[in-house]
């Protein structure tokens, strides 16, 4: 079933409604809003529809319809008008940029920036360590299916961290996959460890036993945004407290403990790392449970061309779109010029 433009017209108007208030929308308030010449039936009409194709949906406990992850999807890929920036929010933005000159001060103030202006939280990854090597790797089992992961550098340094693999290995098997990462992998930058281990793993093919493969697998997922030196920092997660459909405590603290966790969250912005323009995820679209309420928006940061991590905002499904969009992209390009005056080094 296509889209008329009426349909596309009312779901526009639903939508923009329903992210102002919060509550379902109804068809004579969507008559009073759309202000077309149509009757309350024949809107109910166009929202059966809307509703057999998935775009809208109606709560049990109202007459009115909201929005579903579909009908947002088409809306913000169809439908939607981004609003630009005032001239004076982009020229604050870059004087307080331009203020700061430690680099790690202006990633955290870019978190908090974000959220200032949202109301929601906001994000940023730090950059990863770009020419550090790797040297030496131990797995240790420890209780209840954990491994510690002891991870030497070339500059001396020592990373450990606590991991919690999808099936348990044996000991012999964890100092199988170290010795094999230790002879094949040396001197590689840390950066670059996940697409050697995927060429080693292809390499080693039907030499290697099924156990060696699944624990080679097990590391290969530590060499990439989750890896020892990445992290993000957040800000105002107490904002979203303030949105009626994130204040059940039981959602809050899925949310919350998401956020602590880190693993899953950092490997859904490891996505957006490679992608243009600003990425957006919406409730079910991210993969990951506590954020089916939630929506992502993202874009990378960059120093001489080289992405270096990616910031946004994470908020309620209803955010304004037309808003968030624009102050994530622009400050994605104002923080990438920034770090390039701070980071660039002269030829």
């Amino acid at each position: 079933m296509e889209l008329t433009d009426r349909a596309q017209f009312l779901l526009k108007a639903l939508i923009e409604r329903y992210i102002d208030e919060g509550q379902p929308v109804g068809s004579r308030a969507l008559a009073r809003e759309a202000g077309l010449n149509l009757s309350p039936a024949t809107i109910r009409n166009v929202m059966a529809d809307l509703e057999e194709m998935g775009l809208v949906a109606s709560p049990h406990t109202s007459a009115g319809r909201v929005p579903t992850v579909k009908g947002y999807r088409l809306f913000i890929d169809s439908l939607l008008t981004v609003k630009p920036l005032e001239r004076e929010l982009i020229q604050d933005l870059w004087d307080d940029f331009e203020s700061l000159e430690d680099p790690q001060e202006l990633l955290e103030t870019t978190s908090q920036l974000l959220a200032r202006l949202t109301r929601m939280v906001g994000l940023v990854t730090l950059p990863r360590r770009q020419q550090i090597s790797f040297q030496h790797i131990e797995f240790l089992p420890l209780s209840q299916g954990r491994i510690l992961v002891i991870l030497v550098t070339d500059d001396q340094e020592v990373h450990n961290r606590i991991i919690r693999p999808d099936k348990p290995f044996t000991p012999s098997q964890l100092q199988q996959a170290a010795n094999y990462l230790n002879a094949h992998l040396q001197g590689r930058r840390l950066t670059e460890l996940r697409a050697a281990l995927i060429d080693e793993l292809k390499a080693a093919g039907e030499r290697a036993s099924g156990e060696m493969m699944s624990v080679m697998e097990m590391a290969q997922g530590m060499f990439g945004a989750e890896s020892m030196d990445e992290d993000f920092v957040l800000s105002g997660q107490v904002n979203l407290m303030g949105f009626s459909e994130l204040s059940d405590h039981q959602r809050l603290r899925m949310l919350f403990e998401a956020f602590e966790e880190k693993r899953d969250l950092i490997h859904l912005l490891d996505q957006c790392i490679g992608a243009e323009g600003v990425q957006i995820y919406i409730g079910e679209e991210s993969g990951y449970g506590p954020f089916e309420p939630c929506s992502l928006v993202t874009r990378a940061y960059e120093v001489d061309d080289r992405v270096l991590g990616v910031l946004g905002v994470i908020g309620p499904t209803r955010m304004h779109y037309d808003k968030i969009i624009p102050l994530v992209d622009i400050t994605g390009k104002l923080l990438s010029c920034a770090l390039n005056q701070k980071l660039s080094s002269p030829e």
